[in-house]
């Protein structure tokens, strides 16, 4: 969590917004993110009150620590619920906060590697290893034989290597159990789709199409290309989008704004250290 997602939570008109991450110097980033520009052709800073804690959140309970903030509308977890899954504790550690922590009705919106497009991609290649110019993955030989059962969810590790980022142990998320163990904590599926199918569907529409095209991911239809390369567009399809809704309907009355534990301004000692 570096902050990378504030400015979209600015356009959206978030009242407040707590940001959790274990790395130290990654809630740093977030800091000073925010205490940057959200507009920086205005010159406009965040319209949100924050507050950063740096706490492992599948390993330590947030809902009594939180609990004056709490409950919140929309959690968010990009690219990160996969390293919950090496241990059952910590899976359900994680889903236990988000569940807490969220309102009846509350939505929670992640990103996570795609098992299936993984697992499969793995039984296509001879050895245990499969990639591209840009990345590679690579399984132990405890998998030699290509076979995970259902009864061992849990812990199936394998190594990631992306371009220009620091190699990384990772862990498989069976999305068919994940979802079973986020209805034990109330949550239930929305939706959930690879990242081609995702990127295919929201294209169909005028103002996400003209987004791709800005980021430059599209070309401008004309003369320039696309900066996305067919190595890179191959790595968006080891990945999945998914939403769940907290069940229950959502209050009748909006609770009064939870802004008063967080700041406009945020200096280093105002990061949060929760140990567990």
């Amino acid at each position: 969590m570096q902050g990378g997602d504030l400015i979209k939570w600015d356009k959206a008109r978030v009242g407040y917004y707590v940001g959790v991450d274990i790395a130290e110097g990654s809630i740093k980033d977030c800091m000073t993110r925010y205490n940057g520009d959200a507009d920086q052709q205005r010159r406009k800073k965040f319209s949100f009150p924050a507050r950063l804690i740096c706490a492992d959140c599948y390993e330590t309970r947030l809902d009594e620590y939180l609990c004056e903030d709490a409950p919140f509308d929309i959690c968010s977890c990009q690219f990160a619920m996969h390293y919950s899954w090496s241990t059952e504790a910590r899976a359900r550690q994680a889903l236990a906060n988000i569940s807490a922590l969220l309102r009846p009705g509350g939505t929670f919106i992640g990103t996570m590697p795609d098992a299936n497009v993984i697992i499969k991609r793995l039984r296509e290649t001879d050895g245990m290893e499969f990639g591209n110019s840009v990345y590679w993955i690579t399984f132990g030989e405890e998998y030699n034989e290509k076979k995970f059962p259902a009864s061992r969810p849990f812990g199936i590790k394998y190594k990631f290597h992306l371009e220009d980022a620091v190699d990384c142990p990772e862990w498989v998320v069976p999305f068919h159990l994940f979802k079973l163990l986020a209805e034990e904590y109330d949550l239930e599926l929305v939706l959930m789709k690879n990242f081609h199918e995702f990127v295919h569907e929201y294209l169909q529409k005028p103002e996400f199409a003209d987004l791709m095209r800005r980021l430059g991911a599209l070309g401008d239809g004309r003369s320039v290309q696309s900066t996305l390369s067919q190595d890179e567009w191959e790595v968006s399809y080891l990945y999945l989008a998914f939403v769940l809704r907290k069940r229950g309907p959502p209050p009748s009355q909006r609770r009064a704004n939870n802004a008063n534990r967080g700041k406009t301004f945020l200096a280093e000692e105002d990061i949060e250290f929760l140990s567990i």
